[in-house]
């Protein structure tokens, strides 16, 4: 594992592999929400995420997951798969009730390929991180409406961070 955070992605096949090396936090959250994105529109609904190189998973991080489950779910079609994850993240994301959400398995499987690419994570203003921040809160609740009690002062808190920096 590096020291810094790294985010690799590739494709195989119709697959996008994304490899979380380090912690999954607010930090590389926004990159990967783009290159979600920029996949589901070039056609890629099959999502893998291997979690075996990443120790803990913040709040932001499993909401940007839950996010890309969801715009999954409004498109009717393809899946994200969560592989390889630790007893700790495994809980945490059972406990925000996001494996109702995705599929949560141990599978091997191609991974990011010879291909593989490190998501940059660029410079972003503070604008740019609360609004990727209340999103992913947003899906967290959206996934699961019990989670909204949970975060609600942080969903208040993001609102406010934006408005001002507005």
């Amino acid at each position: 594992m590096t020291s810094q955070p790294t985010i690799l992605v590739g494709t195989v096949e119709k697959t996008v592999w994304v490899r979380v090396e380090g912690k999954g936090s607010f930090l590389n959250s926004t990159g990967l929400k783009e290159f979600a994105r920029e996949m589901m529109g070039r056609g890629y609904r099959q999502f893998a995420v291997d979690l075996r190189g990443c120790p803990m998973m913040d709040s932001t991080f499993m909401g940007t997951l839950a996010g890309i489950a969801l715009r999954l779910r409004d498109i009717g079609e393809g899946e994200l798969r969560a592989l390889n994850l630790n007893e700790r993240n495994r809980d945490l994301l059972c406990n925000l009730g996001l494996d109702q959400l995705f599929t949560i398995d141990g599978g091997e499987g191609g991974g990011v390929g010879e291909s593989a690419t490190s998501l940059e994570g660029g410079a972003e203003d503070k604008a740019s991180r609360a609004r990727t921040m209340l999103e992913a809160h947003e899906a967290c609740v959206e996934a699961n409406p019990e989670n909204e009690a949970k975060f609600k002062d942080v969903l208040e808190f993001l609102k406010q961070d934006l408005r001002s920096a507005s």
